[in-house]
């Protein structure tokens, strides 16, 4: 199987391209980047994290921060051409619509998002997967980072804090 057929990657694309919930595409292709390159933070997967997170502060209006993260991703970007993660994607396309995104948040214009340069049998898989997504509100997807359940995380953090009281 290509490896952006995995079904983390195509839900990582339906989210982008179907209802813009970065936030969602952030959790799915972290999934999947500790599973299969764990640690390697130059992996391309992490620019495509980093392609989401930079959008999610744009729409929430965080400028400073998104046009940080997605030069973040643009480098990444740049620094993987060629690998097999941009096979199913118009690589270049991708790129310039990255440029022009920081380019708009630099000149303070509004959150404006761009559909991912997918090839037709990515966008086949993925067209599938949009049919199943979920409605969310314009509210939600602005706050969903605040609305989850953060029990799990903050319970870590705690173990994390007697475990180094303990040393």
């Amino acid at each position: 199987m290509h490896p952006q057929h995995h079904t983390l990657f195509i839900d990582y694309c339906a989210y982008f391209n179907g209802n813009g919930d970065y936030f969602e595409c952030h959790e799915v292709l972290e999934e999947y980047w500790k599973d299969i390159a764990p640690g390697d933070r130059n992996h391309p997967l992490v620019g495509y994290v980093q392609l989401a997170t930079g959008f999610y502060h744009w729409r929430r209006g965080n400028s400073t921060g998104a046009v940080r993260i997605l030069q973040k991703a643009l480098h990444n970007f740049q620094y993987n051409v060629g690998h097999v993660f941009f096979s199913e994607i118009d690589y270049e396309k991708l790129l310039i619509l990255l440029k022009d995104s920081i380019a708009s948040i630099q000149m303070g214009k509004s959150f404006q998002a761009f559909q991912l340069p997918i090839t037709p049998t990515l966008q086949e898989l993925t067209a599938a997967r949009i049919q199943l997504l979920p409605l969310s509100s314009h509210d939600y997807l602005l706050h969903k980072h605040m609305l989850r359940d953060r029990s799990h995380i903050l319970a870590e953090r705690q173990e994390s804090k007697q475990r180094k009281s303990r040393r």
